[in-house]
C-alpha cells in the first residue's frame, strides 16, 4: 500500500464518496459542526489567511429567503435538506493576519494591503478550504451536495454583504432514497500528470 490512510477511510472520503441529490429528514446538529470544523480548520491557506465563512441555514424562514435563488435544478433539493451552508469568502480576511500569521503580521499591509488582491486570494484559497469542508462532511459519515447553481449576488444581498463573495451553497444531512447519479468518468493518471 502506498497510502497510509486504511481502505475503509480511503472509500469513505473518496471512492464511495458521490454528491448527494436527496437526503432523509435526521437532523444535522451543532456538535456535528463543530466537529467536521475543527478538523478541516488546519487545512493549508496562503498566510494563513483563512478565508472561508459559513452561514448555516437552517430556520424555516432562512430557507425560504434563500431557495429562490438557487437555480431551478437545485430548488427541491435545498429546500429538503437538512441543513444548508452558504460557503463565502471574507476579502477583509486580511485584518485577522496579525493573529494568524504572527510571524509576519506586516503581510495584513504588505501583502494584502489592496482589495482587488484579496479578492482573488481569497477566492483560491476560499474554495480550498471549501473543498477540505466537503471532505470533513464525509468524515461525519455524512453527505454533501455542493452546488455552484445559484444567483450570487441575490444571496450576497440577503445573507451577506459587501465584504463577502458567495462561493457555493453545500446542502448537508443523510442521504436519502436515490440520493446517487451513475458515477461519472474520472481522467487517468497519463492525462493528468507531467513529469519534467
Amino acid at each position: 500500500m502506498s497510502l497510509v490512510l486504511d481502505a475503509a477511510a480511503q472509500n469513505l472520503l473518496f471512492r464511495e464518496a458521490r454528491t448527494a441529490n436527496t437526503f432523509t429528514d435526521e437532523p444535522v446538529t451543532e456538535e456535528q459542526i463543530e466537529a467536521i470544523y475543527d478538523l478541516v480548520k488546519y487545512g493549508p491557506t496562503a498566510s494563513n489567511q483563512s478565508p472561508l465563512r459559513i452561514t448555516l441555514v437552517r430556520s424555516p424562514e432562512a430557507r425560504e429567503r434563500l431557495v429562490p435563488h438557487m437555480a431551478e435544478g437545485n430548488r427541491a433539493k435545498t429546500a429538503t435538506a437538512p441543513l444548508v451552508a452558504i460557503l463565502a469568502t471574507n476579502n477583509e480576511f486580511h485584518a485577522e493576519l496579525p493573529r494568524l500569521f504572527p510571524h509576519f503580521p506586516q503581510a495584513k499591509d504588505v501583502l494584502y494591503a489592496e482589495r482587488p488582491v484579496r479578492e482573488r486570494s481569497a477566492l483560491l484559497n476560499g474554495a480550498l478550504q471549501a473543498a477540505y469542508f466537503i471532505v470533513g462532511i464525509r468524515a461525519a459519515g455524512l453527505a454533501a451536495g455542493p452546488m455552484t447553481g445559484f444567483d450570487p449576488e441575490g444571496v450576497r444581498k440577503v445573507f451577506l454583504d459587501d465584504d463577502h463573495t458567495p462561493l457555493m451553497i453545500v446542502n448537508v444531512g443523510r442521504p436519502g432514497p436515490g440520493a446517487w447519479r451513475p458515477r461519472l468518468p474520472r481522467l487517468n493518471i497519463d492525462e493528468v500528470i507531467t513529469t519534467v
